[in-house]
């Protein structure tokens, strides 16, 4: 079954490209045909010529973030876009949620609804979309809302990921928080999952993991592509009968967003380092594991630094809400792939403590494995866990309580009600937010 991933302004252009190029990377290994033959019809479609060809739309108000990911993809010599794949105009949405949502989005419905026919239209099964966006911006946020929006109108039966980029706390825009409360109240109505990379943690990663002095986007969003294709590309799930899996929008999905007040997913892997150094690193699956699981109780994306003094509390005792510091994460559900050397060999019984997850779900239920004996991305054994945990409560209601007190005083307001946003539709996705805030506190209950 086919994906099909929208690229949306210029953070989901670049992370799109980013990952296409993992993927591809991973896939052109000769030794694994049923592997790359999987991954390549997952993510792509073949051209009478050979070429292969993402099965992608690319669109952002402004052509130059377009352009340039296009130029990329061809010069790999792997892959590349369609030639008429992407949509873009001369103006931006000036940072403005309004107005990507309320004007340049329903302004261009019709021809961005028509690429995507396009595309799905070459796909022999359809198993979902993946908008790929940033919640701060305004192309992104604002038309990548309302493009998700028209994705489930016109295919109501196909399933929606939105893989979303978390700005920096410290600040990019200065309407970021308003812009990113619109964003995550409406996708929350219309997405089956919002998978969530936040960009202080991968820029810690890239700082104290890649050891980089000089941080890019580029660096960022290489990190969170390689992430990205571990959850997407092929593996072995329990019930798949020894076949890949055919659907894995449809098994993530299943397997993590099992209530529709818990859509909020973060993303996590094990190693992570600098490529000179791989060669002289080796890995054991019992190491491995036991860091990963120690970084989703800590609540931390990284092995270095993990604070191992936090540890489930009893049954009987009480859990300390995320919102404070040093708070045990607790987890609704998990997803952990594995992939690599020795995989069947891997104990991965640490994962299905009761005292990880949520009193109301058996870890039964709560963990999923999926696991492929092919080497990814260079690692000789590598692990990539998806949760649905308490990872981004704390995150969310930061930004939640930041937008509020900039709303309270009416800062910047005007430039959304211009636009056909309302003070009513602010009231609107602050209640929203705050239900899913206390939902997600009330795991720990």
């Amino acid at each position: 079954m086919s994906v099909v991933t929208v690229q949306l302004g210029q953070c989901g252009n670049q992370v799109g490209q980013e990952l296409f190029d993992v993927i591809s990377s991973d896939a052109q290994d000769g030794q694994r045909k049923t592997y790359s033959s999987v991954s390549r019809e997952r993510f792509f479609r073949q051209t009478s010529q050979g070429d292969f060809e993402a099965r992608a739309v690319l669109v952002d108000m402004e052509p130059k973030v377009i352009n340039h990911s296009m130029n990329r993809a061809a010069k790999s010599g792997r892959w590349r876009y369609a030639e008429a794949s992407h949509f873009s105009q001369k103006q931006g949405s000036g940072n403005n949620w309004a107005n990507g949502f309320r004007v340049l989005g329903p302004r261009h419905r019709d021809a961005v609804e028509e690429l995507v026919r396009r595309e799905v239209e070459h796909c022999d099964v359809l198993a979902g979309f993946i908008p790929m966006m940033s919640v701060a911006g305004g192309t992104g946020s604002g038309v990548g809302t309302f493009v998700t929006q028209c994705l489930r109108d016109v295919y109501p039966s196909s399933f929606v990921l939105n893989h979303l980029t978390w700005p920096y706390g410290t600040g990019e825009v200065i309407v970021q928080n308003y812009n990113s409360v619109l964003t995550l109240a409406h996708l929350y109505q219309l997405s089956d999952a919002l998978l969530v990379h936040e960009n202080d943690a991968v820029h810690r990663i890239c700082s104290q993991q890649l050891n980089l002095k000089q941080i890019s986007f580029g660096d960022l969003n290489r990190v969170i592509a390689h992430q990205l294709a571990g959850v997407l590309q092929p593996a072995l799930t329990p019930d798949s009968c020894g076949a890949y899996s055919g659907n894995p929008l449809g098994e993530l999905v299943s397997a993590l967003a099992c209530h529709p007040e818990y859509k909020l997913l973060s993303a996590c892997s094990i190693p992570q380092m600098a490529s000179a150094s791989i060669a002289f690193s080796t890995f054991s699956w019992p190491a491995l594991l036991k860091h990963l699981r120690q970084m989703l109780i800590a609540n931390t994306k990284m092995e270095e630094g993990i604070d191992w003094q936090v540890r489930p509390p009893p049954a009987s005792a009480g859990r300390t809400s995320s919102l404070t510091a040093g708070g045990f994460n607790a987890s609704l559900a998990n997803l952990l792939i594995l992939r690599g050397k020795d995989v069947y060999s891997a104990e991965t019984g640490g994962f299905e403590d009761p005292a990880i997850y949520t009193s109301w779900l058996p870890p039964a239920e709560a963990l999923s494995l999926w696991k492929s004996p092919v080497p990814f991305d260079k690692y000789e054994k590598s692990a990539t866990l998806v949760s649905n945990s308490q990872a981004l409560l704390r995150p969310l209601d930061d930004m939640v309580r930041k937008a509020w007190n900039m709303f309270a005083s009416r800062a910047y307001i005007h430039q959304y009600v211009k636009f056909g946003i309302s003070e009513e539709d602010f009231l609107d996705s602050f209640t929203s937010l705050e239900q899913v805030i206390s939902s997600y506190a009330q795991l720990q209950c």
